[in-house]
Parts: C-alpha cells; structure tokens; sequence
C-alpha cells in the first residue's frame, strides 16, 4: 500500500470532517438543538461531530483498493446508522446502559434503540468480515465453507466490539479520539490492507480533536461507533488470525470488565493515564470561554 495513497487518505479524511461539521453548523438536521446533550461539566455539547467524522473516514477509506474501500464503508456506515438512532432517537425513560441492559430488554421481548443498535451493528460486522476475508489461502487454493465462516465469525466478533468499546470511551473530552489514533497509527503506518482505512481514522480524528477538546463538540454514539468499526475494520484487514484473536480478546475484555467497573475511575488513579487523559483539555474547574471569545 503506497505511502501517497495513505497521505491522501488521511488529507481526505480530515478535510471532508472540517467541512462536513462547518456545513452542519449551518443546517443541522432537525435544528441544533436536537442534537445538544449535557456532558460531564453539566454544560451543552453538540453531537454534530459525530456525523462529520463518519463522513470524513468514508471519504478517507473510498481511497483505498476495492475490497478494503468496501469493507470499510459497510462497517463505518451501519457504526454511524445506528449509532446515530440511538443518539437522537433513545427512550429517555428507559436509559438501560451496556450490553446486559440492552440484551436484557430484548430477552423480554423489548427492542430499545440501544438493542437495534446492537443488532445492527453486529449484522453490519458481519458483513464487513465477508468482504473483508478472501476466501483464497495464503498458498492461493480456495479455502473451505466452515474455515472461512469461522474467520469471517471471528472478525466479525472484533468489528463489532471495537465499535463498542471506543463508545464507552466517549465520556470525557479527546478521550475515544486519542484512543482511536494511537490504535490507527500503527496500522496506518504498517503493511497490509487496512492501512489506509486506518489513515482515515487519523485523519477524521485529528480534525475533530480541537472542538472534543474544547468541550464544544462530542462524537456520540454516532461518531464513536463509526470510528471503531473503522478501526476494527483495519485490523481485519491488516493482522493474522492470531493477532485478531488477541485484539479480540482484548475488546471482549474491556468491554466485560466496564460492567463492572468505571474506564474513568481506573484512569484517574493511573498517573501516566490520567495525564494522557486530560492532556489538551482545559482545567477540571475551568470555565467555558464564551461563545466568539477569542481570547
């Protein structure tokens, strides 16, 4: 995968973000105020980053060769369809949170924007896996039905656990962004197909960075979803099944373990976390600057 192709991911991916987000600011759909939500400060945030992002790493992964492009657009677009269902459409006098929630509901029989979420997105990783894993072998012989499903299973399982786990990271400001990038750039910078969808991922993260930061905008479901399926997407493409194993066994791990306990708790007592954590915010007990303050 050429280095120029990768660049030019990333350049797209930034660019469409920083444009797609400056026209949304202009023609929100259903007006700005549908898409505010209160973040941890007690003070309004706009969810508008999260669209803008997905577009950006479309842009970004329709740069890469055929099967890549497609497997990344699938697994960006069903993340940010259904992430964005739940963002505007959530009951909010039934706010069940993580998965045994949300399964819970759909054992009784009950399919809450959370559940359709799930589903939805895990059917779109299903399909992204397929695109994404050849049925040739390595040796170039046609491999069998149940060899490939069992790795089309297995990436499946790690899309869609990627698009989940950089959500639950999305509770303070630059937190699933950063997440996001020091992820990609390995792979973006590495060999393999996933290289320029992992570009993009840089690319749309870094554009948004600066409102995340600034506690102006967040990616909500919508964006953070979006940016993990991509993410998960690349590493279908890129790593061996071992290397999808581990990784898989690591999202299967985290996202268990948020059951129980808190991602910001564990960040804020490790200093070296925390430090990265809160590096380019402004202070716990800063104010806001106002709106058109150039300061």
């Amino acid at each position: 995968m050429s280095v120029t192709r990768r660049l030019v991911a990333a350049a797209a991916a930034r660019t469409v973000t920083a444009v797609v987000r400056a026209v949304l600011e202009e023609h929100a759909p259903g007006g700005q105020q549908r898409w505010l939500r209160t973040n941890h400060r007690g003070e309004p945030v706009s969810m508008l980053e999260g669209p803008a992002v997905a577009a950006g790493v479309l842009a970004g992964a329709l740069v890469a060769p055929g099967r890549a492009a497609a497997a990344t657009v699938v697994a960006t677009a069903t993340g940010a369809a259904f992430g964005i269902v739940d963002d505007l459409a959530e009951d909010v006098q039934d706010r069940r949170k993580g998965l045994r929630g949300h399964f819970g509901a759909l054992a009784q029989g009950r399919v809450t924007t959370g559940g359709l979420k799930v589903l939805g997105i895990g059917a779109g990783a299903l399909v992204t896996a397929a695109i994404a894993t050849p049925r040739t072998s390595p040796s170039g012989g046609r491999r069998g039905l149940l060899g490939w499903g069992a790795d089309v299973a297995l990436s499946g399982a790690l899309v869609a656990t990627s698009a989940n786990l950089v959500n639950l990271l999305d509770l303070r400001p630059g937190r699933a962004l950063k997440a996001s990038t020091v992820a990609a750039l390995p792979l973006a910078v590495g060999p393999g197909a996933g290289a320029v969808p992992a570009a993009s991922v840089v690319g749309a993260s870094a554009a948004a960075a600066g409102a995340d930061l600034a506690e102006t905008d967040m990616l909500g479901d919508g964006g953070a979803n979006a940016l993990g399926a991509a993410l998960g997407a690349a590493v279908v493409l890129s790593a061996p099944r071992p290397v999808r194993l581990a990784a898989l066994a690591a999202t299967v791990g985290l996202t268990l373990a948020s059951e129980k306990v808190s991602f910001t708790t564990v960040i804020e007592s490790t200093p070296v976390l925390r430090d990265v954590d809160r590096w380019g915010r402004r202070p716990v007990h800063a104010p806001a600057e106002p709106p058109g303050d150039e300061g």
